[in-house]
């Protein structure tokens, strides 16, 4: 056993330091990134924002809406193959759709089936999507995934330290998700006392990711988690990540799935986790005896139509741009600097929404 003394950051415990700026207007701000990836080949052009792969916000009805700004849907891993056939091809935007898939056998079976059928021209992006990216077994998975699918862009994790994110990108992933305890439908930290605070897991694994490079790709993260407000998203990309993907954040919509409720005179939307006890029930039939519940199950108050709260985001992130001079979302971590707050007058402030 042993201790490391370094500090490590989330997201509520530093501001961006505002800097002179040449930029007149949030319209001169670029959020359209382009990225070709390490293994793949591929390129890829949109705006770098996820829905997670959660019941209620991996789907279809998400994906409709987010395609609109160039954004990228990741599938929740529960959908039939019946239901992706008849889906994928009326959505038919391969570069903002990723299919989603465990690593049990069954789920390499449904890949398979899904090879077999031809709906793989569906989807660029392939996530393979565990809780603890740390398992040889994951890795080896990775590797499968990309022999069977040597033109997807693979997406793995989910991982918090940069030599995992190095050894993922070096056995066939393109893009790496960051994040472990940091979601706010994650119980992990309280489970099992592990987890890592996610400024400082963007920062550390980017820096790891960027560093592996073949010819015009290089690695890639997403920050997966942790966000609360639009200005988190913000420090995640000035802390280097990539893309950012968030389930919670884009839950409660009318285009988000999950049971709409009444109390009291207020709509609400339930809203779990992909490792609570609602999940596992709902989907494999109950907790299985060897493992703990690691997500929570929320009501969320309903907030309507998603699409005024997506450019509510997209102008957020163009308004930190011009605080800093960053014309486009890929210059924000060279413009950025970050100040450490007292932590408790900043839960103070956002208690009263100042």
């Amino acid at each position: 056993m042993r201790i490391e003394t370094e500090v490590k950051l989330d997201y509520s415990d530093v501001l961006i330091r505002p800097k002179r700026s040449t930029l007149e207007s949030r319209k001169d701000v670029i959020l359209e990134r382009s990225f070709t990836f390490l293994h793949s080949k591929k390129t890829w052009s949109g705006i770098p924002i996820m829905a997670a792969n959660m019941a209620d916000t991996g789907t279809f009805s998400i994906a409709n809406e987010f395609v609109k700004y160039k954004m990228i849907t990741t599938l929740h891993k529960y959908y039939s193959v019946d239901k992706l056939s008849k889906e994928l091809p009326l959505f038919n935007n391969p570069q903002y759709i990723s299919y989603t898939m465990g690593i049990r056998d069954e789920d390499f079976s449904k890949l398979d089936e899904v090879l077999k059928l031809g709906l793989d021209k569906y989807f660029d992006f392939i996530c393979l999507d565990v809780p603890n990216g740390y398992l040889e077994r994951f890795v080896d998975s990775v590797r499968r995934v990309r022999s069977l699918c040597p033109d997807h862009i693979i997406i793995a994790g989910n991982v918090v330290t940069n030599e995992m994110v190095e050894e993922l990108l070096i056995n066939g992933a393109d893009i790496v998700k960051v994040g472990i305890g940091s979601g706010a439908a994650c119980l992990t930290r309280r489970k099992a006392g592990v987890g890592y605070p996610q400024l400082s897991a963007v920062i550390e694994c980017a820096d790891a990711a960027h560093g592996i490079s073949h010819g015009n790709g290089c690695g890639l993260i997403i920050a997966d988690g942790g966000v609360a407000n639009p200005g988190d998203i913000a420090k995640a990309f000035c802390a280097g990540a990539d893309f950012s993907l968030n389930g919670s954040f884009f839950a409660g919509f009318e285009q988000s799935e999950g049971e709409l409720i009444e109390e009291n005179g207020k709509k609400y939307k339930m809203h779990f986790g992909s490792s609570s006890t609602t999940a596992l029930e709902k989907f494999y039939g109950k907790v299985a005896t060897h493992r703990a519940s690691e997500g929570r199950t929320t009501k969320i108050p309903y907030k309507g139509d998603i699409n005024p709260f997506i450019l509510d985001l997209l102008g957020s992130l163009r308004s930190a741009g011009t605080y800093i001079g960053a014309r486009r979302i890929k210059e924000f971590p060279k413009r950025a600097t970050f100040l450490l707050v007292n932590r408790q007058l900043n839960t103070r402030l956002e208690q009263f929404d100042v």
